[in-house]
């Protein structure tokens, strides 16, 4: 049976998935990684590859690159007003980034294949206060490896920026806030200062502050 151009692009973007994240090292650091009772994969320090460039126009129009929260936690995650299960998650991802933001904890959102009026709208009405990345010609999701059917994507990213645990399926607060709080309780490898948000810190994007940009 001849599959439709759809069908094919679907099975190859699928393809991609299972292999998602390994470009980052160049190899199958994720063969010397875990998988936990929820799915997640979590690496221990030392089998850790660095993360790929995140940074770009943020929703509301300012620039945000991860270099400067380096010494954070950051908690990358991908989605679009188009996916229900973004929906879902949304306020697990909140309830999560407000009970760990004092911890030394960064979010970010990726908004992937989407515009920005209608990504607007979807945050806006959900009250997440954390800001998103405009990622709309899914660069960013690129260099991650995240294909477009595997949104919603959690990553999970150390104090020394390098990957700790990857979710490939909508998030509870319960099952991403243990990950983020014992990847939070380690020290930097690079020796560099672990900062916690302050009220100086309000009006910056990498603080995570309210505004009416969400995610």
């Amino acid at each position: 049976m001849r599959l439709s151009p759809r069908v094919w692009v679907g099975a190859a973007l699928s393809a991609v998935a299972v292999v998602a994240l390994a470009g980052c090292s160049g190899g199958s650091w994720e063969e010397k990684c875990s998988t936990n009772a929820d799915q997640a994969i979590e690496c221990a320090p030392e089998d850790r590859a660095p993360a790929p460039k995140v940074s770009g126009e943020l929703l509301d129009g300012g620039q945000y690159d991860i270099t400067q929260d380096r010494g954070q936690v950051v908690v990358v995650n991908f989605w679009g007003s188009w996916c229900p299960p973004c929906r879902a998650e949304a306020d697990d991802l909140e309830s999560t980034f407000a009970a760990t933001r004092d911890q030394g904890v960064r979010f970010i959102g990726v908004n992937v294949q989407d515009s920005r009026d209608k990504a607007k709208a979807f945050e806006q009405s959900l009250g997440v206060t954390y800001p998103s990345l405009f990622d709309s010609g899914n660069r960013v999701a690129l260099n991650f490896e995240i294909p477009p059917n595997s949104t919603p994507a959690t990553i999970v990213l150390d104090r020394d920026g390098k990957i700790a645990a990857v979710f490939r399926k909508p998030v509870l607060q319960s099952m991403l806030q243990p990950v983020v709080a014992r990847v939070a309780a380690e020290k930097p490898a690079t020796g560099g200062a672990v900062t916690t948000p302050t009220s100086s810190d309000a009006g910056s994007p990498s603080a995570g502050s309210p505004s009416p940009v969400a995610r």
